[in-house]
């Protein structure tokens, strides 16, 4: 969350960054907000110690015989007068601090330009897209034609946009969430974690997708506390060091999970709604490092190469690319996306979103540093994926699928899944 003095201190400029990102900062609001809740700070402050004056006098009066009764009844106006304006300066704190969390992360100076994806800049490719002496298939045609996919029953279930994975298809799905973890806890550094999949509202204020983004996610409750399902497990990793302050020479912290993920997708009905490109459950494996500040952008490089590293192990074609300024997350400073090649689309597609938020989560999560000699700061937070179980068994499938109708798996995952080939019935082959 941004701080009001900084944003009035910057003026213009904060006007300018944001509107990189197509966000039309409103100074005269925050303005005259942020005087109101001072002005009525200082007026609450004079007037307790007014209060407190008059008390005084009351005992002194009291304690001589004479009558406080005039002193009695303005120590009544004023504690009237003080709940009068404390209300109004918690209405217009609220206000303010509303306003605040409405308003996105300035993203970094070296982020293109541009308002949508179109202006994003591709920054390098690895592997060499297959060719294929046969029409390629789509993950939903071969899915469905192995028998691994049952988007029928799952509807049936769930109703659009959810899946029933069965057979060698399910095995796969967790083959790779395993490969995934294991990958990144004993190679890269992380320390696995299990979360809650169920969070509160102030947890998910903490990282950016409240209040702007409740209409995309699920809530539930349980009894009488109001509870959301979790849309990534960076929800409650970055959430971990809520309000705390933390060591800076212990810094980086790295965690993944594997969690189910929610969203409802609000808005983006017609868009990738076939097969399992969007669904409204599906699972992922989470990348989350909290660092100090001056650290975040030589983090972010580094949880890049780990979410690559997943797919140069797995043998797929991908590209990076840098977000353009109007395309970036609410909370990120800069983002890479790293596309796998579809060739049932002829294209690449997003299947991770590495982001450097700086310190905007950390604010509004309260996550702090301290050094050993006890200078305090706010921390970096990092999220990326690493990786999506669903879009890339999709890419897998296409991108190894052979002319009869099955699909070879990676030499990497058959420890895991104790078959190297999907036939095309969807009979597991060694």
């Amino acid at each position: 969350m941004h701080d009001a003095r900084t944003l009035l201190d910057l003026g213009e400029d904060a006007v300018r960054r944001l509107a990189r990102r197509g966000y039309a900062l409103d100074l005269t609001t925050i303005e005259e907000l942020f005087t109101r809740r001072n002005s009525s700070i200082k007026s609450a402050d004079e007037l307790r110690a007014e209060s407190k004056q008059v008390a005084r006098e009351v005992g002194k009066t009291a304690a001589s015989g004479g009558d406080a009764t005039e002193l009695k009844e303005h120590a009544r106006v004023l504690k009237e007068q003080i709940r009068a304006i404390e209300a109004e300066g918690e209405k217009v704190e609220a206000e303010l601090r509303d306003l605040l969390l409405s308003i996105p992360n300035f993203p970094a100076d070296d982020v293109p330009d541009g308002l949508s994806e179109q202006f994003n800049v591709e920054v390098r490719r690895h592997g060499t897209p297959p060719s294929f002496d046969f029409e390629p298939r789509d993950h939903v045609d071969l899915g469905e034609a192995m028998g691994i996919f049952d988007f029928a029953r799952a509807a049936k279930l769930s109703g659009s946009r959810f899946t029933v994975t069965r057979g060698a298809g399910a095995v796969l799905e967790r083959a790779l969430a395993t490969f995934f973890l294991n990958l990144h806890t004993g190679r890269h550094g992380y320390e696995e974690v299990s979360v809650p999949h169920l969070v509160n509202r102030q947890t998910m204020t903490g990282t950016g997708q409240l209040p702007k983004f409740e209409e995309d996610l699920f809530r539930t409750g349980v009894a009488d506390r109001e509870l959301f399902l979790i849309p990534t497990a960076e929800v409650p990793l970055t959430n971990l060091h809520a309000a705390e302050t933390l060591p800076a020479e212990e810094l980086p912290y790295a965690y993944t999970a594997w969690t189910p993920c929610f969203r409802s997708e609000a808005g983006s009905y017609g868009r990738d709604t076939r097969g399992i490109l969007r669904l409204h459950q599906f699972s992922k494996v989470e990348l989350v490092r909290i660092s100090r500040a001056e650290d975040s952008r030589s983090e972010l490089e580094t949880m890049v190469g780990h979410a690559e590293a997943c797919l140069k192990e797995l043998g797929l074609a991908y590209r990076v690319v840098s977000l353009a300024a109007g395309d970036l997350g609410f909370s990120a400073q800069i983002t890479y996306d790293i596309e796998v090649w579809l060739p049932s689309q002829e294209t690449y597609r997003e299947i991770s979103s590495c982001s450097d938020t700086g310190t905007f989560q950390a604010r509004r999560a309260a996550i702090r540093t301290r050094t050993k000699d006890g200078q305090r700061a706010f921390a970096a937070t990092l999220n990326g994926s690493g990786l999506p179980i669903g879009r890339t068994m999709a890419a897998l499938l296409e991108q190894q699928q052979q002319a009869d109708g099955s699909v070879v798996i990676p030499e990497v995952l058959v420890p895991y899944t104790g078959f190297r080939v999907i036939g095309p019935d969807g009979t597991p082959q060694s």
